[in-house]
């Protein structure tokens, strides 16, 4: 807030001021119906107004819903204390060379001595434990919504030589945890004239509690965001003074740590005051972290010390850092409205410099017929290391040494192609001289896109971008099920039941059975391939990278990965594995859906229901049913283009989604198509409460409407407000 420019302050002054009036004249249920419940709960309390400040920290909750890829360090360094360092890159290859990088040629900006960081040595932290930090990260999921493999968004932008009218068309859906109310608002807004005074003429999609168009178009350009994913949070391991807890290592010395006191409110309880120790490379989350800490509660005894746990050699005393670019202040909310009055492409890479965190992927469309991308954000450049397993802190050799130039950052405009798509896979050509990740997508919602805007039956219209958003194609499946229709099987029933995957094109719709089957399938493959080699924790839940992972190990039927450890007197085959996960599947649908196979639907296993954010999971059946909508049918899965995520280990129904999905024709912005998952209200009383679900669920839109008479004319009311 103090960093921000007086137009800045006046936009978030202005939105604040309006909050805080409607908040002046309602409470209770007049705000929400889950005031009357909170008022049950806790009678004492009291809203406070709205503050800018409230606004701003929206974007530190989306860069923790978009945080970048400490989850996997962690796990890569839990998993060298059971598994091999080859065994543990073969869980994480490479980006495939068979799937396409959004951007494959960059400008002459792009600095050509700049130097990559050098791998890190697996070997130095083959054994350290630090699985209790993500276990506490996920006290913060049910807020902010699961970090899930295979969450991200698809965008893409045709140029005007392959489209119907000769003019670009914009597409975006961002893939979000699943939540009730919607997490966007849609907003369409003119200043009246459009005037240097008041210079707005957009629409599109804000976030509640934050003023302007964060995804859409103005009179003049068109944009959409994917995640891109960098690789932004690093793990340091300090070096504590044996003989002063207030120090820590640097670089052969002892300083001290910056401290500062948090007070947090408990309901019906005493306020509890917290100590953050801050080093320089992050604030330090092992004090506050479960079993991290090497002092727990005296009442559980099962408690074990992290000295105890760590399989290697560690300081006498130590702490865990976190090196994060979000913990510089920043917001993205400048960038936004800059997006919200740009007129063209430079005028849009100006305002995405300031896109600080989270990256994103920014498209780019206009009437003049551009399209373009660029790569914004704080990624960092490091001394050594590539960012994929925890570093020792006490020296300088792993520090950050700062961020890579805008100027150098990917972008294209108007590429030969004549299209340009984004779907969190790897952003810039192989031969780019910085890591921004180890971590992309691997790819597979990606070369699906492109594949059908290469193979498009003729010029490209609305109606195949709708077909393009609702394609279910499941790239797994069409790699692994001609191999199992090979396997030899002893049970005549179950190789009666395959058959449901003969001339099966791969569509995952919601009423397909070869898709319900194909699902139970590959639960139950992952499940007897891998279960038996990982930690519980990390037992595979689908998703982008165990796909890339069965599909380098399926043409071999005696790799290691598919014996069961669990089997000393047998060494089992890809085939045997193969043909007891189908007939596990066999068995679950039969027991789930029926004997009838014939009768079998995804959708009635791949169901999404829209759960309240606040009592949604209230464990109060009455109080559940007030707020919560659902379950609705739906098609798709995890790394499909009709991205409804689930959990192989959880069960099938849908954990995110498409959280919208916006189509601009940039010929007639007035043709411009759209929906939202549940509704404009938030209100569980309004009939727009979740009138969009079932458009959603089936991938159908409403219209974007643009032009004056057009929004009149399919008005449901009128309101004036005068000063």
């Amino acid at each position: 807030w103090e960093a921000l420019g007086p137009d800045s302050r006046a936009i978030l002054q202005a939105y604040t001021d309006g909050v805080n009036a409607y908040l002046k004249d309602h409470s209770g249920t007049a705000l929400s119906l889950e005031y009357a419940i909170l008022g049950l709960l806790s009678p004492d309390y009291k809203l406070e107004p709205w503050t800018p400040v409230n606004s701003l920290t929206w974007g530190k909750a989306m860069a923790w819903d978009l945080r970048g890829n400490m989850d996997e360090e962690i796990t890569r360094a839990i998993l060298l204390k059971t598994l091999t360092p080859e065994q543990v890159e073969q869980l994480y290859p490479p980006y495939p060379e068979d799937h396409p990088v959004i951007v494959n040629k960059i400008g002459d900006g792009t600095a050509a001595s700049a130097v990559p960081a050098a791998p890190t040595d697996p070997a130095l932290l083959s054994a350290l434990p630090l699985d209790s930090v993500q276990s506490n990260i996920a006290l913060l999921d049910p807020l902010l919504g699961q970090l899930s493999d295979g969450i991200g968004s698809n965008s893409w932008a045709v140029s005007g030589k392959l489209t119907d009218t000769g003019m670009p068309i914009l597409a975006n859906d961002p893939h979000l945890g699943i939540q009730m109310p919607s997490i966007w608002y849609q907003v369409d807004m003119h200043c009246m004239p459009k005037s240097d005074a008041c210079p707005f003429e957009m629409a599109g999609f804000s976030f509640a509690g934050v003023p302007g168009v964060v995804i859409g178009h103005n009179d003049r350009i068109a944009w959409g965001f994917t995640n891109t994913g960098p690789d932004v949070m690093d793990l340091f391991i300090e070096k504590v003074n044996p003989e002063n807890p207030n120090q820590y290592e640097v670089d052969g010395k002892w300083v001290d740590f910056e401290t500062r006191k948090e007070t947090v409110a408990v309901v019906g309880g005493e306020p509890v005051e917290v100590t953050v120790r801050l080093t320089r490379h992050g604030p330090v989350i092992s004090d506050a972290y479960g079993p991290l800490k090497d002092q727990g509660d005296p009442k559980d005894t099962e408690f074990v010390p992290f000295k105890e746990r760590a399989g290697v050699d560690l300081p006498q005393q130590y702490v865990i850092a976190l090196a994060w670019t979000a913990l510089t202040p920043s917001t993205p909310f400048e960038a936004i409205w800059g997006f919200d009055k740009a007129q063209n492409w430079d005028e849009f890479r100006a305002a995405a410099s300031n896109f600080h965190v989270p990256a994103q992927n920014l498209l780019y469309a206009d009437v003049d017929g551009n399209i373009g991308y660029q790569m914004p954000g704080d990624v960092p450049i490091r001394k050594n290391g590539d960012g994929r397993f925890p570093v020792p802190g006490w020296n300088s050799e792993y520090d950050w040494t700062g961020y890579i130039p805008f100027e150098e950052q990917p972008y294209t405009f108007n590429p030969a192609e004549g299209y340009i798509v984004t779907a969190n896979n790897r952003v810039p050509p192989r031969d780019y001289p910085y890591i921004v990740t180890s971590d992309w997508d691997y790819g597979f919602r990606a070369n699906r896109i492109v594949e059908m805007i290469q193979n498009a039956p003729g010029k490209i219209d609305i109606a195949y971008i709708q077909k393009m958003h609702g394609d279910a194609y499941d790239a797994s499946a069409a790699a692994l099920v001609p191999t199992l229709m090979q396997v030899k099987l002893s049970d005549s029933h179950v190789d009666e039941v395959r058959q449901l995957f003969d001339g099966w094109d791969y569509q995952a719709t919601a009423d397909s059975a070869p898709a319900a089957l194909y699902a139970a399938f590959w639960t139950h493959l992952l499940a007897d391939t891998f279960n038996d080699d990982l930690p519980e924790r990390y037992w595979p839940t689908g998703g982008d990278q165990y796909f890339e992972i069965t599909r380098h190990i399926v043409a071999d039927n005696t790799n290691a990965w598919w014996d069961d450890q669990s089997t000393a007197d047998k060494v089992e085959t890809r085939d045997d594995i193969f043909a007891k996960a189908i007939a596990e599947a066999v068995t679950e649908m039969e027991k789930t859906l029926g004997k009838d196979p014939s009768r079998w639907k995804w959708g009635d296993l791949h169901t999404a229901t829209f759960r309240n954010g606040t009592l949604g999971e209230s464990g109060i059946s009455l109080i559940e049913d007030l707020f919560n909508r659902g379950p609705f049918p739906t098609g798709g899965g995890k790394s499909i283009v009709n991205a409804t995520g689930w959990d192989t280990t959880e069960g099938y129904f849908v954990d995110w989604l498409p959280s919208m999905r916006m189509i601009v024709d940039l010929s007639n912005l007035n043709n411009s198509l759209t929906v939202h998952t549940t509704g404009q209200s938030g209100h569980a009383y309004s009939e727009h409460y979740a009138d969009m679900a079932p458009l959603w669920a089936s991938v159908q839109y409403y219209p974007m409407w643009w032009d004056q008479p057009s929004a009149i004319k399919d008005a449901e009311g009128h309101l004036v407000l005068k000063p």
